[in-house]
């Protein structure tokens, strides 16, 4: 298929571009354009201010050329201009401005007609205008399209959530798609025929229907293609060896479509894995038993693998929700996913060792047979708690026992409330409890606690200094120091 592209695609919208035509609306600004092309398809992707005679290395396309001819002498030639012009079209600027004032009274009019051959739209720019104004509005612009794209991108992935949740989820999904993206959706089956659809059907599913049997022989996560009658294809390929394909055809591909698109094919892979896998009806079954009484030991052959790991996770940026964790476990190549209200749970085969996943901080167990899952699962808590307090993306439980795993947690935590007490009690008691903590964790050094913290260094004495009145201890002592580790790390 002519034009198709099987590459991964951003998961966060890019800024939307500026129409020209919405710059040129600005009243404040008195733009005039004086040649090239206007209509809606001229966009742009940004401003940029050049006096060279050639902008080429320095333009990444797409951009506004602001220049006041610095750099063309008052009898240019017609040659030089229409060089200059093919240069800025070249490297894939998108429009040029040119002021006035200080160095030219007008436009120059061989300027004006190279513009007008290229078809590269020229603006004046008035002498009460400066160029900073200009960029600034374009910025302004651009701004504005993004917010309002992460609105639409945000409206729609609650809508897709939504619809997950009706009694018939698969069609609902894309349903909310279809509408979403202004186009059609189409989940297709492991051998490549459609089972559900949404939106109206047109001539671009036969090229639909194409791309997911080619991402499936691929076996690619997505793919994309344009169609001669400008319809916009995509497809992505949902979960691992299932060979469900969901399409998507549109007639314009804004910025946040993929992210849309990404999120509702995240929602109908986990539809549709629980219930068209062997591996689906081998868990339920375990469940199925453990429910009905029978020993983890008995259960867990059934899910494929004799010892496990068990991860506790929790993201970095906000509490985790139900496809954030199916993502996690999908990350970590397991279905087996808790969500809790702060900490997700993965069950993970042994031989899958997990590694780092961004934007989440892991603790891992040791190996575990089925009926040591329960000790597996507190081991798995105790590295959460030592990589949240080190800042670590990921830490292993070791092999050995430490210090800490020889008091139980309840007597532990007890401890830890006791004698942190005079901190919690005070106002500022949070951000005293994670200076101390972090402090103790770099080893009492000041700067870099405070990059850690990003605060003054300052600000860290006073804290530190603090700790030690309410606490009444020295913290120069090591095992005054090691006491109120452990504390910190049980509380």
């Amino acid at each position: 298929m002519e034009g198709t592209s099987i590459v991964p695609e951003p998961a966060v919208p890019p800024t939307p571009p500026v129409p020209l035509a919405a710059l040129l609306g600005r009243e404040d600004l008195a733009l005039r354009q004086l040649a090239g092309p206007a209509g809606p398809g001229v966009v742009l992707h940004g401003a940029h201010t050049s006096e060279m005679a050639d902008p080429y290395p320095y333009l990444l396309g797409g951009e506004l050329l602001l220049t006041a001819g610095a750099h063309i002498p008052e009898t240019g030639s017609g040659a030089h201009l229409t060089q200059y012009v093919a240069r800025i079209v070249a490297a894939g600027g998108a429009a040029l401005g040119f002021g006035v004032a200080p160095v030219h009274d007008t436009v120059p009019g061989a300027l004006v007609a190279a513009c007008e051959a290229y078809g590269l739209p020229l603006l004046e720019v008035p002498a009460h205008t400066t160029f900073s104004a200009v960029a600034r509005a374009v910025w302004q612009l651009m701004e504005r399209a993004r917010t309002a794209e992460l609105r639409r991108v945000t409206e729609a992935q609650q809508s897709l959530a939504a619809a997950a949740s009706r009694p018939d989820p698969v069609p609902a999904v894309l349903r909310q798609l279809a509408r979403r993206v202004g186009g059609r959706a189409v989940l297709y089956g492991p051998e490549g025929t459609p089972v559900a659809g949404a939106g109206e059907v047109s001539p671009a599913d036969a090229g639909l229907a194409g791309l997911a049997r080619l991402l499936v022989s691929r076996g690619s996560a997505t793919a994309s293609d344009t169609t001669a009658e400008g319809d916009h294809l995509a497809a992505y390929a949902l979960g691992a060896d299932r060979g469900f394909v969901l399409g998507v055809a549109a007639p314009r591909r804004d910025p946040g479509d993929h992210t849309i698109a990404s999120v509702a094919a995240v929602l109908l892979s986990l539809l549709t894995g629980e219930h068209h896998s062997s591996s689906g009806a081998a868990r339920s079954s375990a469940l199925v038993r453990l429910l009905l009484g029978a020993a983890p030991a008995e259960a867990a052959p059934l899910l494929g693998a004799e010892r496990w790991l068990v991860v506790h996770a929790r993201p970095d940026a906000r509490a985790p929700g139900p496809v954030a964790a199916s993502a996690l476990g999908a990350g970590l190549g397991s279905p087996l996913v808790d969500l809790a209200d702060d900490v997700v749970r993965v069950l993970v085969p042994a031989g899958r060792a997990p590694g780092p996943q961004p934007g989440w901080t892991l603790g891992v167990s040791a190996e575990a047979a089925p009926a040591d899952w329960p000790a597996a699962d507190a081991q798995a808590a105790r590295a959460l708690a030592r990589a949240r307090a080190t800042r670590t993306p990921l830490v292993r439980h070791g092999s050995g026992a430490g210090l800490r795993d020889l008091v139980p947690d309840d007597e532990a935590r007890a401890h830890a409330r006791t004698l942190l007490a005079p901190i919690d009690a005070v106002a500022a008691g949070d951000a005293l409890s994670e200076t101390l903590r972090t402090w103790l964790s770099l080893h009492g050094g000041w700067d870099r606690t405070a990059v850690a913290l990003a605060v003054h260094r300052n600000t860290v004495r006073q804290r530190i200094a603090r700790c030690a009145a309410l606490l009444g201890a020295d913290l120069d002592d090591p095992d005054v120091r090691m006491e109120l580790w452990f504390a910190l790390k049980h509380r």
